[in-house]
């Protein structure tokens, strides 16, 4: 029978997410990757075990996750049924819907029917009375900011979520979602965008700063990037990357045509004793918007490096002139 290593806070630092009473910690695991039919359960549970063992108390998923689509929620619930379920109170567990689920009109997008069938059907998949957050997936174009955020309203209503977020949202439309949740008094406290040293949408489309002017917590999403963050690809494409296992989110022309800049990224790397994905997460953890940085693994050792991250930036911070750099080094 699992117990979780009892000096499990001692290393992993917590933040406050935004200005409510919730702390995240500075690292948290996605379970977008590797945690669908095709792998092994037993590495899923070593992931988590890992993970909790290490005060990452933030497990993240969404209704798609897979493959195929709700595979990450099931397995995720095993996990929770054979180890974590007894410390259900220690975590902190969140999910998404707005991407396509199932069938038909009202398996997408953003909602009312969508999103309070979609949470039925996750937490009957994990096996949980609630979620901590529940994420509007991504913006809707069509259906009413009103609908979608009042469906959000409801869910916390009804107990089966405590906070909610907002996924892929730009500034504009995150500050009409808050001023319409916070009419209906309802508990909007953390976006989730992709941020990374390469990627800067979140810089240039307002959402991190205006969630940080309200008070909203980031929790980044691909900080190394799909793995282009990591000296993986810093020779040569490996035979078992996911490059060529599965070529939906990274490609080989993206990583060939960036090979230049990361490795002048990798030599900054160096000069501090960092290792380039330990550069990537001491950067985003620097910034004063982000709460938490969402890493995915598919080894346990993966897991303890990225927290070897966390550990080095809490020791010495990156000094503004290499900050300087990095932003150079991109243009």
């Amino acid at each position: 029978m699992y117990q979780a290593a009892q000096n499990r806070y001692n290393t992993l630092p917590t933040r406050r997410c935004g200005n409510s009473g919730l702390l995240l910690p500075a690292v948290s695991l996605g379970l977008w990757h590797n945690f669908g039919d095709t792998s092994p359960y037993e590495n899923m549970r070593a992931l988590c075990r890992t993970a909790f063992d290490n005060g990452i108390t933030h497990f993240d998923l969404a209704n798609n996750y897979g493959p195929e689509p709700g595979a990450a929620e099931r397995n995720f619930g095993r996990i929770l049924h054979d180890d974590l379920g007894v410390y259900r109170d220690e975590l902190i567990i969140s999910t998404k819907a707005g991407y396509e689920m199932w069938d038909g009109p009202y398996g997408n997008w953003g909602s009312r029917k969508y999103l309070l069938a979609s949470l039925d059907q996750s937490l009957k998949r994990m096996g949980l009375p609630y979620v901590d957050i529940f994420y509007h997936h991504r913006m809707d174009p069509e259906t009413p900011l009103e609908e979608t955020m009042e469906a959000l309203a409801q869910i916390v209503r009804s107990g089966k979520a405590l906070y909610v977020g907002l996924s892929n949202y730009d500034g504009e439309t995150m500050a009409r979602a808050e001023k319409i949740l916070d009419e209906m008094h309802c508990p909007f406290v953390i976006n989730q965008n992709s941020y990374n040293i390469l990627n800067r949408t979140v810089e240039h489309n307002g959402i991190l700063k205006q969630g940080y002017i309200s008070g909203k917590g980031m929790i980044c999403f691909s900080p190394l990037a799909q793995g282009m963050l990591t000296d993986r690809y810093l020779k040569d494409i490996p035979a078992d990357s996911r490059v060529l296992r599965d070529g939906r989110f990274l490609h080989e022309d993206q990583i060939l045509s960036t090979r230049p800049l990361l490795l002048k990224l990798d030599e900054i790397a160096e000069s501090y004793g960092m290792s380039l994905s330990e550069l990537a997460i001491a950067w985003l953890l620097q910034k004063k918007e982000v709460t938490s940085v969402l890493i995915g693994a598919s080894r346990p050792e993966q897991i303890l490096k990225n927290l070897e991250a966390v550990r080095k930036h809490e020791k010495a911070k990156l000094p503004e002139e290499e900050l300087q750099k990095i932003d150079e080094a991109i243009k």
